[in-house]
């Protein structure tokens, strides 16, 4: 069974010239100047509260990690 191909047929397409050139101006305009009812809604952020929890958490973890590379290097010049 075969199906029919999705390319574009250049004999079918109009404003083509000859060689599959287009004339000056019979291009397609660009997505930003098609009009329509496009309704960009904005993403739900989370709320400042829960950004300060965040960068507290990741704060103390980074804390933690330098004064165990701290306690570490006391104890090998200690002892």
């Amino acid at each position: 069974m075969s199906f029919p191909s999705t390319d574009p047929q250049p004999e079918q397409t109009p404003g083509l010239e000859p060689g599959g050139g287009v004339n000056p101006g019979d291009t397609p305009p660009g997505e930003s100047s098609t009009t329509g009812g496009v309704k960009r809604e904005q993403p739900d952020l989370p709320s400042a509260g829960a950004n300060k929890a965040v960068y507290a958490v990741i704060l103390g973890l980074t804390l933690l990690g330098v004064l165990t590379f701290i306690g570490y290097a006391v104890g090998l010049i200690g002892g």
